[in-house]
């Protein structure tokens, strides 16, 4: 079989050493040996002995909660192979998590990750009225994170002299170090009026990184399986 689609642009590799590695842009791959956790439904591809195992109250003791932010469902992983996770053809990227590191994500974002890292759910106070970042993840421990993200995103750098502010829907996550806050950028009388769209504000302050997806819109929620 011959043409650009059997390329050595598109032929899985063979694996190199367990755990989560890039696929492409788009894939991820986890050379499972044990145990991992992914987004529900999220698995394209596998081979080896494995099974898929949903989770309603938590793996082993470790997840407090199955669902992250917006109705996110996880499922376990176990056995020996590897798999392909991928959501809707987002950007991937990998994250790694080290002792004493903290890493706050949006569960929209949450792809797959190490059983060895643990997380929190924690909610942004006051943030019931907006229309999206109230429910986060807030992972440590020490392994890698697998997130997806609509289009490339933005790394800024927040420092207590530079606050940032993110719109609510665009929020992907951000680095230890950083309190949150709600700010309303426009008056009542403005919102009553129509208002330009740009109401309420998640506000970073400290020092460290915030994630940013390059887009408003919240992401279109799969069907739940």
């Amino acid at each position: 079989m011959k043409g650009d689609l059997f390329s050595s642009e598109h032929m899985v590799r063979p694996a190199t050493a367990p755990g989560m590695t890039v696929e492409n842009a788009k894939c991820l791959r986890y050379t499972v040996d044990g145990e991992m956790l992914a987004r529900q439904g999220a698995m394209v591809a596998y081979r080896g002995d494995l099974r898929f195992e949903r989770k309603g109250q938590g793996v082993g003791g470790m997840l407090k909660r199955a669902v992250t932010g917006e109705g996110l469902p996880l499922m376990a992983v176990r056995g020996q192979g590897e798999a392909w996770f991928a959501q809707e053809a987002q950007n991937c990227f990998v994250v790694e998590i080290g002792p004493g590191d903290e890493f706050t994500v949006n569960g929209r974002n949450v792809l797959c990750f190490d059983a060895t890292l643990s997380y929190r759910i924690s909610t942004v106070k006051g943030a019931g009225m907006t229309g999206g970042g109230l429910f986060n993840s807030v992972f440590t421990g020490h392994g890698k994170l697998g997130l997806v993200c609509e289009g490339s995103p933005l790394v800024i750098p927040v420092t207590p002299q530079s606050p940032v502010y993110v719109d609510t829907d665009a929020i992907v996550g951000w680095t230890a170090g950083l309190s949150t806050s709600l700010h309303r950028s426009q008056s009542l009388g403005s919102m009553l009026r129509g208002g330009s769209g740009e109401a309420v504000q998640l506000v970073l302050e400290g020092q460290g990184h915030v994630v940013v997806r390059p887009s408003e819109a919240p992401p279109h929620k799969p069907q739940q399986r």
